[in-house]
């Protein structure tokens, strides 16, 4: 997981930005924006651990 906490006023819409929702979701990954009015807006980032040494021959990366 991958955290940023800022030290600004909060109120961020959660549902505006460049799509990193959707780029996480494509791998399996979750993103979560917390952002109350008078701050801290707080970012989560959550992507799958792949074992590279694990996987089979022939699956993408």
């Amino acid at each position: 997981m991958i955290q940023v906490t800022d030290d600004g006023r909060g109120g961020a819409d959660p549902t505006a930005g460049s799509g990193l929702a959707e780029r996480l979701a494509a791998v399996d990954g979750l993103l979560a924006v917390t952002s109350p009015t008078g701050g801290p807006t707080t970012v989560n980032a959550e992507l799958p651990w792949r074992d590279r040494h694990h996987r089979q021959k022939g699956t993408p990366r």
